[in-house]
């Protein structure tokens, strides 16, 4: 049988896999291109490939090469061809043009050139010529132009082979299914397949990693479904030796679901992209092999019996916006530490755009190959999912970021002993109380100046700021070791602890937003629910101290009209709502706050006609004129320190403003009604003449619960009435 020269396409980056692939169908790699691979081989092997190949993107049978510096020159090159060896006269073809060069500098021309010189060459040969069809020709001409000269070919495929036929619904931003198979074939799939390994994909998308192992797996064509190829009306055309290939194909697929077949699972948290993902299951035959389902990453679990080997492969979100790229740290933590758990003793492979964040995973990777994914830059990386690679997480674009380490483990147990010494007072007064979320250390040990907190299982540790006089290399030293003791000490999973450095906010400061993961969880306190981020912002939603404040409020606020001024996320309104308040008004200048305010009371049933929540200076609304009926019975007012939003209309500075506020207040409260004022400026001293104006009442002893012992300055508390 004669030899063909064939130029084989592929996604750039694969050439190397492709030549390894083709060489199994019997085609003998020359030399490896851009994106591609020239070969030598029988028309056989030709056909194999376009049936067989999982890499490439089209088979061209390779006709002539001709030069062309010129467009004249390209024209005389092709016209001097014998193309009614390739075209019929009565059929169809078009032209693909790829190149450029001075003398060409547009793919259009030059495919009008090279059309020009094959219909001319049957006119000079008798007079009828094929037609010309854009849209559905029987032959595809491919011209390659290359540093003046001109490849010539018959597109033996006719479509791009990565066209499976079973993906016609595409996911968000899918992967191509010969990209697909690359990737597959970098991790070693065959062979782990072959020795009895399962596969899994967590971040399916519409599927296409787990199908593609599948037919890899067992050994189903990928053109196997295809209904045209580019050759079927080639003149050169064998039909005998295409069916003999057909069918050798429909047998290798009976005989591939003869022995043991793996188990395929995908799944994806998005539902709507696994409805897509079973439909192409079902295009490409594979209803009762491959399984995918809705499901985050944090929650991978295998159910049933799975093989103790076997793959992990995922193409995860590459982040492209900022506000996404903030968020891919924790989420390939979430892979690496739900692998490590789910599936110890596998091969996990991590496509991706954003390589730096494979370090969040927590395993060491032992290869790396560079690809891409359409234009975009991209990597494969390999991990083998085992203690011996299991290395700390790092986020890489986290300035500063501190790696739990123990270096003095003499001070570190210390710290260990006093948490778990904590754990058992403060804990158990805790759960005693029905208390959820509370602080369970606050710089007890002058080492590790840190406020730790429990919300209902999961850890808040906020740093203080260490004074100039300590060496900022011994706090990182020390707030490291911390980081180290403090999982093991509470029992926790180190995702399930968030760490910021705690630093002086003045105005606006304290609304900015620290991060963008949008974490929010639920918790309860003395019957309210409400929610809390502990990663997004420099406080959580929740001012711990102030919980026997919101108590002693929802237990006598039946009956009463609220006020809330500077609201915050409206948790006090919340237990005056529980504690039946007929109506509240809320204030707050952040637009964040206020939102997170009326969640938090439609939460708890509120009715949204009696219980408001609006956006206002509250400096400003208090200086106002009172409208009619606004009075209240039960006002709550805790304001900043400090703030000089630019939302204001002045400035706060609570020690010098404060008895403007509380009088303009009092004038909003009814005759019996009660004020509690509180805030947390350490030095603060109240004005000596409101005592004489009102009854004040000082009650922060009251207010400080026994989490809070340690540091009974947290906040200081008035109760405010009117006189007589």
């Amino acid at each position: 049988m004669s030899k063909s020269v064939f130029f084989v396409t592929c996604p750039k980056g694969v050439e190397y896999v492709l030549a390894d692939e083709l060489s199994t169908f019997g085609l003998v790699p020359v030399r490896n291109a851009p994106a591609g691979v020239w070969v030598e081989g029988s028309l056989e092997a030709g056909y194999r490939a376009c049936l067989w190949s999982r890499l490439a993107n089209r088979v061209i049978l390779h006709i002539a090469e001709v030069n062309a510096n010129s467009g004249d020159q390209l024209y005389d090159g092709v016209v001097h061809l014998d193309w009614q060896q390739h075209i019929p006269v009565d059929g169809s073809f078009r032209v693909t043009f790829l190149g450029q060069s001075d003398a060409i500098r547009n793919t259009q021309f030059g495919a009008q050139r090279v059309k020009d010189g094959i219909v001319d060459r049957f006119r000079t040969s008798g007079g009828l010529r094929p037609s010309v069809d854009a849209k559905n020709p029987d032959i595809i001409v491919s011209a390659r132009l290359n540093r003046g000269r001109l490849s010539l070919g018959i597109d033996l495929s006719g479509h791009s082979l990565h066209m499976r036929g079973y993906r016609t619904d595409k996911g968000i931003a899918p992967l191509k299914e010969n990209l697909a198979a690359a990737l597959l074939m970098r991790a070693g799939w065959p062979e782990i397949a072959a020795s009895g390994g399962d596969f899994v994909d967590p971040m399916c998308g519409s599927g296409t990693l787990v199908i593609e192992a599948a037919l890899m797996a067992l050994d189903l064509a990928p053109g196997r479904k295809q209904e045209k190829f580019g050759f079927e009306k080639w003149p050169g055309h064998q039909p005998e030796l295409w069916l003999s290939l057909r069918q050798e194909a429909e047998r290798r697929a009976h005989e591939g679901k003869q022995g043991r077949i793996p188990k395929f699972a995908g799944f994806d948290q998005d539902s709507r992209v696994i409805a897509t993902a079973w439909k192409n299951i079902q295009r490409a035959g594979l209803e009762g092999v491959v399984h995918v389902e809705s499901r985050p990453v944090a929650d991978l679990q295998l159910e049933g019996d799975w093989s103790q080997a076997g793959l992990v492969l995922t193409n995860p979100p590459y982040g492209e916006r900022l506000s996404e790229r903030k968020e891919l740290g924790g989420l390939y933590h979430s892979l690496g530490d739900a692998v490590k758990q789910a599936v110890p003793g596998w091969r996990l492979g991590v496509f991706t755009g954003a390589p730096e964040y494979g370090k969040s995973i927590g395993l060491r990777s032992y290869k790396q190959y560079r690809l891409f994914n359409g234009k975009l830059p991209a990597q494969l990386l390999l991990f083998e999912i085992n203690d011996a690679n299991a290395m700390t997480p790092r986020e890489p674009d986290v300035p500063g970021q501190i790696t739990p380490r123990i270096r003095n483990q003499e001070r570190a147990d210390m710290l260990r002993n006093r948490l778990k010494k904590n754990l058992k007072t403060v804990g158990q007064w805790a759960r005693k109380q029905g208390i959820g979320c509370y602080r369970l250390y606050d710089a007890d040990m002058p080492e590790f100046a840190l406020a730790i907190d429990i919300y209902e299982g999961k850890v808040h540790v906020q740093e203080y700021a260490a004074p100039k006089s300590v060496d900022e290399r011994a706090a990182r030293e020390r707030l490291a070791e911390a980081l180290a003791v403090i999982p093991d000490a509470l029992g926790i999973e180190r995702d399930e602890m968030v760490c910021k450095q705690r630093q002086r906010q003045a105005g606006a400061n304290q609304y900015e937003k620290q991060g963008a993961t949008g974490e929010f969880f639920e918790v309860h306190e003395h019957g309210c629910v409400l929610k809390v981020n502990l990663k997004d912002y420099l406080d959580t939603g929740l001012f711990l101290d102030h919980r026997p404040v919101r108590h002693w409020i929802q237990d006598h606020a039946a009956g009463k009209r609220f006020l809330n001024l500077f609201c915050y996320t409206g948790a006090a309104t919340v237990h005056a709502m529980v504690g039946g308040a007929s109506r509240s008004l809320s204030l707050d200048m952040s637009k964040t706050y206020v939102g997170w305010a009326q969640d938090n009371l439609a939460l708890n049933g509120a009715d949204r006609k009696k219980h408001r929540v609006e956006q206002a200076d509250c400096l400003a609304w208090l200086a106002a004129k009172p409208a009619q009926n606004e009075v209240f019975d039960l006002i709550f007012m805790d304001p900043p320190t400090f703030s000089n939003s630019a939302r204001m209309a002045g400035v706060l500075d609570i020690q010098k403003d404060h008895g403007t506020l509380i009088r303009q207040a009092m004038g909003r409260l009814s005759s019996d009604g009660l004020l509690i004022f509180s805030n947390n400026f350490r030095r603060f001293k109240l004005d000596e003449a409101l005592e004489s104006e009102f009854d004040v009442v000082e009650v922060s002893r009251s207010t400080i619960d026994k989490d809070f012992q340690r540091n009974q300055k947290i906040h200081r508390c008035w109760h405010i009435r009117h006189s007589g």
